[in-house]
């Protein structure tokens, strides 16, 4: 459910371990949220630019998530590719810790 301010909660930062990927509804849209093995959240998009298979079944490796099909990997904190065979980057999503729990942003 949305704030109000265009933030949605998704869960609360103990639900989601370092170093993991999980997928998440955001107000209808699918997202990959991330918390890397340092604790920093983010958000992009559930859908390889490339294969167009979910992202959230990829690994986390420092700032980037690849993907598990083919390899590719994607920036974290600008959507874009480090490798072929992508090379469109990914819609990367607003996120905001508040009272332990995370916000993301879609529109």
């Amino acid at each position: 459910m949305n704030d109000g301010g265009g933030q949605t909660p998704v869960c609360s930062v103990t639900e989601l371990p370092r170093g993991t990927v999980r997928a998440v509804d955001v107000d209808g849209v699918a997202v990959a949220l991330v918390r890397t093995a340092e604790g920093d959240l983010h958000a992009v998009s559930d859908q390889c630019s490339h294969a167009r298979v979910p992202l959230s079944e990829g690994e986390v490796d420092g700032c980037a998530l690849e993907c598990w099909l083919h390899g590719s990997r994607f920036d974290l904190r600008t959507g874009q590719p480090h490798n072929l065979p992508a090379t469109t980057p990914v819609r990367v999503y607003p996120v905001e810790v508040r009272e332990g729990n995370v916000y993301v942003t879609v529109n």
